[in-house]
């Protein structure tokens, strides 16, 4: 998708389609290639799909933080002149989502998560891995999907890149501390909105209780499971995720 980049002013993103506007939001380990299947189907069928590329290492360390990740939505959807989307979100991504919309529910038409962070953090397990050590960093990208095969060569050495960088470490671990502090339980039952909730029933990060909990927390929620996927929906199946989001998108008149 790298040969679909826009540039213009502070945004980078890629865009296509036209109709009412779904705004993609990647994780914290996450690309915009992720969702290219995604991308494809819905600007392909009635839908303006973009994705921004997050600010994940170049905002201030002070603002490196969920809450300036949703102001630069903000800022995004001011930019390209978008008044209210479809917000979907994966891990972070969804986190992000669910924080503008506590603040700007009236700017989201509808909410699509998976695997999305917010009620339990587990992104990085235990401990952030150790620096050069590549064998633990290709163990922990392949165990975020069902089917290890998944995760390639060039996304662990993508993954490796990150955690060998000061400047990123820096940044992922002030990001993750923030997602810890911002927990959504007690706002979620405020968001009435439509929220599609589709879960890999093998999520080891987000594992499904969370997807359980945000369902019985989000008053205006449905709940869709992917068996034998992980963490990754949209990427590790997405013909069965573009096929439950598009059949929602229809049932919901979204």
């Amino acid at each position: 998708m790298t040969d679909k980049l826009k540039t213009e002013g502070k945004f980078t993103y890629v865009e296509e389609g036209e109709g009412p506007a779904i705004i993609v939001l990647h994780g914290l380990m996450g690309t915009l290639s992720n969702f290219k299947e995604t991308f494809n189907h819905f600007s392909s069928n009635g839908y303006k799909v973009l994705i921004p590329e997050l600010p994940l290492y170049s905002l201030p360390l002070l603002k490196t933080n969920v809450k300036n990740l949703a102001l630069f939505l903000k800022e995004f959807m001011e930019f390209k002149n978008i008044d209210s989307a479809i917000l979907l979100g994966n891990s972070l991504g969804g986190h992000i989502a669910l924080y503008f919309t506590k603040h700007y529910q009236q700017k989201v038409d509808a909410l699509v998560l998976t695997g999305s962070s917010g009620l339990y953090e587990k992104a990085m397990g235990d401990s952030f891995p150790k620096r050069g050590n590549y064998e633990y960093i290709e163990q922990k990208t392949k165990s975020v999907f069902y089917d290890p095969a998944i995760g390639t060569k060039e996304m662990v050495d993508d993954v490796f890149k990150i955690v060998n960088d000061r400047n990123s470490v820096i940044r992922t671990l002030a990001i993750a501390k923030s997602a810890i502090r911002h927990n959504m339980a007690k706002d979620l039952p405020a968001m009435k909105l439509p929220t599609c909730i589709i879960w890999g029933k093998q999520d080891a990060v987000t594992p499904p209780e969370v997807a359980d909990d945000f369902h019985k927390l989000l008053p205006n929620s449905d709940l869709f499971w992917i068996d034998k996927c992980g963490h990754a929906a949209m990427m590790e199946r997405p013909e069965e995720f573009n096929t439950i989001l598009h059949k929602w998108f229809t049932d919901r008149n979204i």
